[in-house]
């Protein structure tokens, strides 16, 4: 694979653009702001989404989907996953039938509670489909400085292409054959770590979250169960690994959210000041909703779904969570 194509031009999706030529790739990247697009060509950088960081002179920058797929051996989809769906429809006359489409964003689809492969594969049913994710902060990945994540894949000589193509000294992917447990962790985790931000902003101390970080696993493990994934792949990259990094790394927009609503601030003025999206608060709804529809005991993520989206209060919420019954630590 020499020509990768990016579609998303916010932070992750220029950091992997900054991977892909790392990895010797031709890179071309859609955006849909035309500002950023504009910079991007003309100052080889992106302050909106990834200030301080240069960005490879040979990366191209365009707003029209057909040019980011044309000659592309895969395309990374790193838009945002409420918009997926749209934007897959989007791509499909742009697309031949058969280009491996890797799924680089995190989340559940408000509403049909869908995985992201499941959006995509209604739209683009024929593209062979991977999934890319594990613990990345994107200022990271783009400063070169060392991450390894899970690139998982049905089909493995694929995955090793996938492999092949984008991995370096400092970007190590690890193939896995578990989309479903894959996706699962990478959406969830975003939940979680508004609720340890909440438990930091509450001054509940790192006894409490620690403890939520491991309460919350399981319930990621529970889910995936559900939607047949393994439990294995959770205590991996896109599980664990993620967990901890955006339950504890200050970089993380989840866990600064988190601590914003648990110092008093509200929802809405936190989301006013920013430019980058935190998927956990549209992934709670989702994933309590998936939950309760499958039958599975989440009750860390139906808190902070309560706190969000129904009016909770945050010291309610938490004094619920005390006051459940005591239970074996299995899963």
């Amino acid at each position: 694979m020499q020509r990768i194509g990016i579609i998303g031009g916010g932070a992750w999706g220029s950091a992997l653009a900054l991977t892909a030529r790392r990895a010797g790739r031709e890179v071309v990247l859609w955006a849909r702001e035309e500002e950023v697009v504009a910079v991007i060509n003309r100052d080889h950088a992106n302050p909106l989404f990834l200030p301080g960081v240069a960005l490879d002179p040979a990366i191209v920058a365009t707003r029209e989907l057909g040019e980011a797929a044309r000659g592309a051996e895969a395309l990374l989809l790193v838009a945002p996953a409420q918009h997926l769906r749209a934007l897959a429809q989007a791509l499909s006359p742009h697309l031949p039938p058969r280009l491996p489409l890797v799924i680089c964003v995190k989340g559940i689809e408000e509403g049909s509670g869908a995985l992201m492969t499941e959006v995509v594969a209604d739209a683009l049913p024929e593209a062979p489909l991977a999934v890319l994710s594990g613990p990345t902060f994107a200022g990271e990945v783009a400063r070169g400085l060392p991450t390894a994540v899970t690139l998982a894949s049905a089909d493995r000589a694929l995955g090793e292409r996938l492999i092949a193509a984008l991995g370096t000294r400092s970007f190590r992917p690890y193939l896995a054959d578990d989309l479903v447990g894959a996706q699962i962790g990478g959406a969830v985790k975003n939940v979680l770590a508004i609720a340890c931000g909440i438990v930091m902003g509450r001054g509940l101390g790192d006894n409490a979250r620690a403890a939520l970080i491991t309460r919350g696993l399981a319930e990621m493990v529970r889910l995936a169960r559900v939607k047949g994934g393994r439990s294995e792949t959770l205590m991996g990259l896109s599980g664990l690994g993620d967990l901890v990094l955006t339950c504890t790394g200050p970089q993380s927009r989840n866990q600064s959210l988190g601590v914003a609503l648990g110092e008093g601030r509200g929802l809405a003025e936190i989301l006013a000041g920013r430019h980058s999206v935190a998927e956990g608060v549209t992934s709670a709804a989702a994933a309590a909703a998936l939950a309760s529809r499958l039958g599975v005991d989440m009750p860390i993520t139906a808190a902070v779904d309560a706190i969000l989206h129904r009016g909770a209060a945050i010291d309610v919420a938490i004094a619920g969570l005390l006051a459940r019954p005591f239970k074996s630590e299995a899963l």
